[in-house]
């Protein structure tokens, strides 16, 4: 039987409050649900649907916005975890929808295995970081969604659909990146292909020289990013590309260092001190920004893609069409230093290949991501609607797990495909058994 979850509740209801990550979304649904099964799954689904409550499912909680939130039934797949099969001559892996991108890469690193491309954390389900539309960077790899060679579905009268491109293959066009709008996922099957090796050349280098370079910068490497430091004209540079070998790591103690004592443990402080004493942040980013070295190591995918991610922000990320990254980045930062704003996070810039996902942020073209942050506990309104109103300008499409004002209205004008995903979500789910507040705005009704 499914499970039911056991955690304080609320004062006089006896029901559990969720929480996000950041700390920006919280419901208290009427139940919880942890099936162990995708049989399970499925009797929740009808059983809610019977009851009259709506279904949303949460994975780790690490979308800044309400796509996951329900005051019905939440299910939780803690349960459904692990590898179903590995099919080496498809070169493909079947994962349940609860598994954790981190025990995943580690398993597959144990089959001599990996996936082509991720974001840069991986504490996320596969489920809630495939629905969402998580990536990484990369010319010619996309996100991690577009690896997806099939997947399984519980829809809103309790079947179980099959997709790939062969079966249902016009569910599987939008359901890799479905907003949990369709239904629930069971289970994910990824492409993979034998591990690899990654040089990563970590680099500061100046703002003007990225951006006059950033089309090069491109096209030289495979995964290209970079991180600007508001106030200042300095930018931390990561150029990832495939190498014969041999594996160095960077060691142990620097690592350390780096990832832990300078990224998480001194950011941390900074951005305590930032948050208290808003006028010493210019200070604090000149000095940190000036504070990074160049950096070499070699290993496999997932150690070189992802880092910790131990300090608390919120965030808001849009894509844009490549070739107007550079603007928008020029118009971001004279807003900037124009404005009373102080900004202690970097922005992050990265790219992706256009893909044939419906509701992918790169969808039909070549992509540029831009990514604000602000430290948890600080105000965010006015320096993320400043920011969205120079993407909006560029075409931008927000981030689907991430903060945005944008409504069902823009979106449907930002996506060529919007109508194709509306009409399939019409026909799996005409009750609107899985939707939500945020769903009603996005999507519409």
């Amino acid at each position: 039987m499914s499970r039911t979850a056991s955690r304080p509740g609320t004062p006089g209801t006896g029901r559990s409050t969720w929480r996000n990550w950041a700390g920006t979304v919280s419901v208290t649904p009427v139940r919880e649900a942890r099936p162990a099964s995708v049989g399970e799954l499925a009797e929740e689904v009808r059983r809610a649907a019977e009851d009259g409550l709506r279904v949303k499912t949460v994975g780790t909680g690490h979308s800044f916005t309400a796509v996951a939130a329900t005051d019905g039934v939440l299910i939780r797949p803690d349960l459904l975890t692990g590898i179903r099969h590995v099919d080496r001559s498809a070169m493909t892996v079947t994962v349940e929808s609860g598994t954790p991108l981190k025990r995943l890469n580690e398993a597959l690193a144990r089959e001599g295995l990996s996936l082509t491309n991720m974001g840069d954390i991986m504490e996320q389900t596969v489920a809630g970081a495939t629905s969402t539309g998580t990536h990484g960077t990369g010319r010619d790899s996309a996100s991690i969604a577009a690896q997806i060679k099939g997947l399984e579905l519980v829809t809103a009268d309790g079947e179980v659909l099959t997709c790939s491109e062969k079966e249902n293959p016009e569910v599987f066009a939008a359901a890799r990146i479905g907003l949990g709008a369709l239904g629930v996922v069971s289970a994910i099957t990824f492409a993979v292909e034998p591990v690899f090796l990654l040089t990563a050349r970590e680099e500061p280098m100046p703002f003007d020289r990225v951006l006059a370079d950033f089309d090069a910068l491109h096209a030289e490497n495979e995964h290209f990013e970079f991180y600007w430091f508001p106030h200042t004209g300095n930018c931390n540079t990561k150029r990832n590309n495939r190498s014969a070998g041999p594996a160095a790591p960077p060691g142990r103690v620097s690592a350390w260092v780096e990832d832990e004592l300078l990224s998480n443990g001194a950011f941390q402080a900074a951005c305590s001190l930032g948050r208290a004493v808003p006028a010493a942040i210019p200070a604090i980013a000149r000095l940190s920004s000036r504070a990074l070295s160049a950096r070499t190591y070699t290993d496999i995918p997932y150690k070189v893609f992802t880092s910790p991610r131990r300090v608390r922000f919120v965030e808001m990320e849009y894509a844009l069409p490549r070739e107007a990254a550079v603007a928008a980045l020029r118009e971001v930062r004279a807003m900037v230093e124009r404005s009373p704003l102080r900004i202690s996070f970097p922005v992050e810039v990265r790219t992706a290949p256009a893909d044939d996902i419906a509701l992918s942020t790169a969808s039909g073209r070549e992509t540029a991501y831009i990514a604000v942050h602000m430290y948890r506990g600080t105000p965010y309104r006015a320096y993320f609607s400043a920011v969205e109103r120079i993407m909006t300008a560029h075409g931008g499409r927000p981030h689907w797990g991430k903060i945005h004002t944008r409504d069902a209205a823009y979106l449907a004008e930002a996506y060529p495909r919007f109508g194709e995903f509306t009409a399939l979500r019409d026909r799996l789910d005409p009750g609107r058994l899985f939707q939500n507040a945020y769903l009603r705005r996005v999507l519409g009704d």
